[in-house]
C-alpha cells in the first residue's frame, strides 16, 4: 500500500534508486518530497538537485548527472520524470534513450546519488527487461488511487499528529461529500483540525458545518432526499443551489447521471453481479458503485424506470421551453413524495 510506503523513507533508511509508479500523483509527489527532503538540506538543494523531463531529455545525461560529485555535499539527488519508456506505448519520442546505460548503473548505482525515476501512468511493461530490472533492484512505490479503506487510513495518519479524534460516522460522510480525490480530503481534514485543535474531536457535525459541498456533493444530499421522501428538504437544496446561480439544466444533468447509475448498478446486483464486476462493467469507480447501490435500496427497478422517464421528460420540456426551468424540477421533487 503506497501510504505504508511512504512511512518506510526515513533519513536511515534511503535507497540509491527509486521507481514511483502509479496515478495517484499525490503520493507520487509526497513520495518524492519526502526522499529528497530525508537526502538535501534546502541548502544543499540549490547545487545537488536535479529535475529532468524524460520526454525532453535523454536518460544518458541523466545517469551523467547522477554520476557527477556533489558540489558542497556528501549526496546528490536527481529526479526523472515521465519514463514513458516502462510502458508498452509506442509513441514516437523527441529524444533517444540508451537503456543499456541506465541498465548498468541501476546495477551498480553511485553511493553518493539517489536516483528517483518517476512512471505516472497506470501499467508499466512488464515484458520490458529494464523494467523487471528496475522493480527487482531499485526501491519500488506503488501509488495507485486510494480506495475507501486507503482514504480512511491516510485521515487517520493526518489525525494522529495532533492526537485528534474523528468517528466513523464522520469519517464516513465526509468520504462521501469529497470522494477518494487524496487532495480533497487532505485540506477539508487539515481545515477541520485547525478548527478543532490539538487533541481535538471531529464529529459528523464538524463535516456537515465546515466540508464545502460542490453542486455534485449536494445532488447527492437531494438524492438522500428523494429516496426518505422528504420533500421538503429536496425543495430547500434545490432552492439554495438556484440562488448560487446554479443552472436548473446542469442540476438535472447530474439528478439523471445519478439515477442511470443507481438502475445500472441494481438491475446488474440483481444479476448476482458483485460490487468490482459492477464497476468494470459501467467503467466507474468502485466507490461509486457502493453508493449508488446504498441509494437504490430506497427504490423498487420499477421505480428507477419511472424517475428515469420523468426525468428525460423534464429535460425536453427544459429544452423546448415549454415551462419555466426551476418550476421543472420543483414539480419533479413534489411527485416523488408519492413514492
Amino acid at each position: 500500500m503506497a501510504i505504508d510506503s511512504l512511512k518506510t523513507i526515513t533519513s536511515k533508511n534511503i535507497s540509491s534508486v527509486y521507481l514511483l509508479h502509479g496515478v495517484n500523483s499525490f503520493i507520487m509527489t509526497k513520495a518524492r518530497d519526502k526522499i529528497i527532503g530525508n537526502v538535501l538540506s534546502e541548502e544543499e538543494k540549490e547545487f545537488n538537485l536535479s529535475v529532468y523531463d524524460l520526454e525532453e531529455t535523454a536518460i544518458d545525461q541523466v545517469i551523467e548527472d547522477a554520476e557527477t560529485l556533489p558540489f558542497l555535499g556528501e549526496k546528490r539527488v536527481v529526479v526523472a520524470k515521465n519514463a514513458l519508456f516502462l510502458t508498452a506505448e509506442k509513441i514516437k519520442a523527441k529524444v533517444e534513450h540508451d537503456l543499456a546505460k541506465l541498465q548498468q548503473y541501476i546495477e551498480q548505482p553511485t553511493s553518493f546519488s539517489v536516483l528517483i525515476i518517476m512512471a505516472p501512468y497506470e501499467k508499466l511493461d512488464e515484458r520490458k527487461k529494464i523494467t523487471k530490472l528496475l522493480k527487482k533492484q531499485a526501491t519500488y512505490i506503488e501509488a495507485n488511487e486510494f480506495n475507501e479503506q486507503d482514504i480512511k487510513q491516510w485521515i487517520s495518519s493526518l489525525l494522529v499528529k495532533e492526537e485528534i479524534e474523528m468517528d466513523e460516522e464522520a469519517k464516513n460522510l465526509l468520504v462521501q461529500l469529497v470522494g477518494l480525490n487524496v487532495t480533497l480530503v487532505t485540506n477539508e481534514v487539515e481545515k477541520m483540525m485547525l478548527y478543532v485543535g490539538p487533541k481535538g474531536v471531529i464529529t459528523r457535525e464538524t463535516v456537515l458545518q465546515l466540508v464545502a459541498k460542490t453542486l455534485e456533493q449536494n445532488v447527492f444530499t437531494l438524492i438522500e432526499a428523494v429516496i426518505q421522501r422528504n420533500v421538503s428538504q429536496a425543495l430547500n437544496i434545490y432552492q439554495d443551489l438556484l440562488r448560487n446561480n446554479e443552472e436548473p439544466i446542469k442540476i438535472l444533468s447530474l439528478l439523471a447521471s445519478q439515477f442511470r447509475l443507481l438502475y445500472h448498478a441494481k438491475q446488474l446486483f440483481n444479476q448476482g453481479y458483485g460490487q468490482q464486476q459492477i464497476a468494470q462493467t459501467l467503467k466507474v469507480h468502485p466507490f461509486r458503485v457502493k453508493i449508488a447501490l446504498q441509494q437504490s435500496r430506497g427504490f423498487e427497478e420499477k421505480k428507477l424506470t419511472i424517475i428515469l422517464k420523468e426525468l428525460a421528460e423534464a429535460d425536453y420540456q427544459m429544452k423546448t421551453g415549454r415551462m419555466d426551468k426551476a418550476l421543472i424540477l420543483q414539480l419533479f421533487f413534489l411527485k416523488q413524495s408519492n413514492g
